[in-house]
């Protein structure tokens, strides 16, 4: 159960904290080599204590980003190669997470029909694209990817990419606010996901984000992804 509360709590701290950043290189061949650091905030990881005693784990003294526990919980998601968290905190982590082709990661179960969750083309001419989509559709399958039990806990902060729901970000918000206090709401409001990825080529196009050479930067507000209130799109072009 330590383990399944670790990876959720990763999952959390990327999406649902104050603190994230993933930084990376995209190779030709779709590998990605990423480097995760990851924080939960003190109210956070206080709620989540009082959730996983709700959910009758009944432990009190959880870390609740344990790096080598995640590190053996994620490396099972689909795509992933290899897993090396360390804790530089209780309550933080960071280290590389390699994937084996970024066109898998986390999409093994979305239709062909539908947007894949990353969509990575390389050209021989040295030409490429990649792009990220993200809606309430595919955001509760990409969930399942990694553990059907984060859904449950992503749905007792309501969040609309678990749950499916259709809500304004304010709204969201509010609920949370009405639930869990104005201080969690707060947190999730001023959360941000920092991503710096530098890419096959000379980046030539951005969208969402800022490009110098061959990286892209991306400053996306986490309350974007939890709710999902439109759908989020990322596109980089390259030569």
């Amino acid at each position: 159960m330590i383990k399944l509360i670790s990876i959720i709590s990763l999952f959390i701290a990327v999406f649902a904290s104050c603190h994230a950043r993933i930084s990376g290189v995209l190779q030709g061949n779709g590998q990605a080599d990423l480097q995760i650091s990851a924080s939960l905030e003190p109210r956070m990881a206080t709620l989540l204590k009082r959730l996983s005693n709700v959910s009758g784990d009944g432990q009190t003294d959880i870390s609740f980003l344990d790096g080598p526990a995640i590190s053996a919980s994620f490396s099972n998601a689909p795509g992933v190669t290899s897993v090396n968290l360390k804790n530089t905190s209780v309550n933080a982590i960071e280290g590389p997470v390699k994937i084996l082709n970024v066109n898998t990661f986390l999409s093994h179960n979305i239709a062909a029909s539908e947007k894949s969750f990353i969509n990575f083309t390389q050209n021989n001419s040295g030409t490429g694209r990649c792009t990220v989509n993200l809606d309430l559709k595919s955001g509760p399958l990409i969930l399942a990817n990694i553990s059907p039990d984060i859904t449950e806990y992503l749905s007792a902060l309501m969040a609309p990419i678990a749950t499916g729901e259709i809500l304004t970000k304010n709204k969201y918000l509010q609920e949370v606010s009405s639930v869990y206090g104005k201080h969690i709401a707060d947190e999730i409001a001023a959360a941000r996901l920092l991503a710096s990825i530098e890419f096959p080529g000379t980046v030539t196009s951005v969208k969402g984000g800022t490009f110098s050479g061959r990286k892209a930067d991306f400053n996306i507000p986490l309350l974007d992804i939890l709710v999902l209130e439109t759908p989020l799109s990322y596109e980089v072009e390259w030569r």
